[in-house]
Parts: C-alpha cells; sequence; structure tokens
C-alpha cells in the first residue's frame, strides 16, 4: 500500500488550526485522526486517516496518552485482546502515544473500569 503522506499533511494542516477541542475522559474510546505515520508505527484509515482510541491518562483538556485499537486481534505480549461494544479489540501497547484532543473526532464509548484496569495493568508490566 503507498501512503498517500501530502493528502494527511493537507488534513493535519486543517486539524491544527481548527479550535476542535473535545471534552474526553479517560476509559473512553474515540475516533482519532492519527494519521499516515512512518514505518511501522500504526497508520489512520479512510479519508479522515482514523482509527479507534483508547484514552489511558488524560493530563489536561488538550493532552492524553492513547492506545491505537485494531479488530485484527493477535496473541502477543504487545497486544490486548478485550470485547468493546460486542466487537474483538486489540489495543497495540506498543503504540501508545501523547495526542492533542484537536485530532479526536467523535466518542464510540467508554471501557468498563476492569477491562480498563487490566489494559493499564498489562501495559505498566510491558514497559517494565
Amino acid at each position: 500500500m503507498e501512503k498517500d503522506f501530502n493528502k494527511w499533511n493537507d488534513r493535519k494542516i486543517k486539524i491544527d488550526v481548527s479550535s476542535n477541542t473535545k471534552i474526553f475522559k479517560e476509559r473512553e474510546i474515540w475516533w482519532c485522526s492519527i494519521g499516515i505515520n512512518v514505518g511501522h508505527e500504526e497508520n489512520g484509515k479512510g479519508e479522515t486517516f482514523t482509527r479507534p482510541i483508547l484514552i489511558i491518562k488524560k493530563f489536561n483538556k488538550r493532552l492524553f496518552w492513547g492506545i491505537p485499537l485494531s479488530t485484527q486481534t493477535k496473541d502477543s505480549i504487545h497486544y490486548h485482546k478485550f470485547t468493546f461494544n460486542n466487537k474483538n479489540q486489540c489495543a497495540m501497547l506498543t503504540q501508545l502515544r501523547l495526542w492533542d484532543s484537536t485530532r479526536l473526532n467523535n466518542r464510540m464509548g467508554q471501557l468498563g473500569k476492569k477491562e480498563f484496569q487490566s489494559i493499564r495493568n498489562d501495559l505498566k508490566s510491558y514497559l517494565q
């Protein structure tokens, strides 16, 4: 697949100048414009270059740590499998990253406390 960095750059410029800050909370899952990235970094899809993101840690009204999600589940220490809205999901622990809230598009819902804590525990173990 050829990456269209120019199309993403046009979209990123629009995101950067927008005042589209969303109110978000930890444990929420949002469609997020993560863009086209380098190498094996996860990419967004479609016209808005989006992918579901789980908000792990909120730092302020603009910045948060988020983990991209995928419906392609894998058995590996690098991933955490779970179910959200009756769909199998996989949190890509290696793709944890700082995001700005202007990238957020639509809220999909909120993960249960128990499952969220399980993901955070896996992430802590992974980072040690």
